[in-house]
């Protein structure tokens, strides 16, 4: 991160998202991804646009200007490998999917951004690549049901069934003509933040989670192995739809069909075997 950027991110954070110097009057995000090949951190500070194009709700974008370079900023190309990304107001904190706009959607939203700004398309004809516009779309929230751990593994099994569900809806979408790539670009993203999302899950479980609660409970000794085979299977179908994001026409609305069935049965299942066990710990 360079000294400029750690400035204006430790006074965003100090002052609610207010900064001076060469930003003051202006509104920023920070923005924080996943490294493509470190897989640290990496946060920038971005201006944005709105999709109502007030100061209200509304979906918020981002320009991966580079200031008109040649190539991309490396922010770009995080999101592109991890979609799943941090996105901070100044006032509020919360999880989304970046998602790239394509095609004619991409073209009207940069031409709205250059109307409010200008400066952007001064660095479109600085270069010869498109300027990608990006969308931050909130991930589902999840109302907590309850507190402790308990209350977690519901979270994070919620979170999973509707970014699941979301993927199940575009791909049955089957993308044709002029909005195929938009619409394959939304799914691939989404996809990818739910395959990377649920690998993290059970990677926690299967070194963390489940080895402690054996030891509290050597009797359930059957039930993590079961479920641990459960997880190969899921991560062999996750994979597999990994693997079909380059050709989803190619049999992938059967393939994400297959990873909700047995998803599903295996979130019902660890439910009903683990809160009992996660409530009495905390009681």
């Amino acid at each position: 991160m360079s000294s400029f950027n750690h400035t204006v991110i430790e006074e965003f954070r100090a002052n609610a998202g207010q900064v001076g110097g060469p930003f003051e009057g202006s509104e920023l995000i920070l923005l924080t991804t996943t490294g493509a090949r470190s897989g640290k951190p990496h946060t920038v500070p971005l201006g944005f646009a709105r999709e109502d194009g007030g100061g209200g709700g509304g979906e918020l974008f981002v320009v991966a200007s580079a200031a008109g370079a040649d190539r991309h900023p490396a922010w770009y190309h995080n999101l592109l490998a991890r979609p799943l990304v941090e996105v901070e107001t100044g006032t509020q904190t919360y999880e989304a999917v970046a998602v790239p706009a394509q095609g004619a959607r991409r073209d009207e939203l940069f031409a709205r951004i250059v109307r409010a700004e200008p400066g952007y398309g001064e660095y479109q004809a600085r270069t010869r690549r498109v300027i990608p516009v990006v969308a931050l779309q909130r991930t589902h929230e999840i109302p907590a049901r309850e507190g402790g751990i308990a209350g977690k593994l519901l979270d994070v099994h919620g979170w999973l069934r509707a970014q699941l569900a979301l993927v199940r809806e575009l791909a049955r979408e089957e993308p044709q003509g002029a909005g195929a790539a938009s619409l394959g670009l939304q799914l691939r993203q989404h996809c990818l933040a739910f395959c990377h999302s649920l690998e993290f899950h059970h990677r926690s479980e299967d070194a963390g989670l489940f080895p402690y609660l054996e030891q509290q409970h050597p009797h359930m000794r059957e039930f993590f192995l079961r479920v641990g085979a459960e997880h190969r299977v899921i991560a062999r179908l996750q994979e597999e739809l990994v693997r079909a994001l380059d050709a989803p026409g190619a049999g992938f609305s059967e393939r994400v069909e297959r990873m909700s069935r047995e998803l599903e049965a295996h979130l019902d299942g660890e439910e009903a075997q683990l809160l009992p066990v996660l409530r009495a710990l905390e009681a």
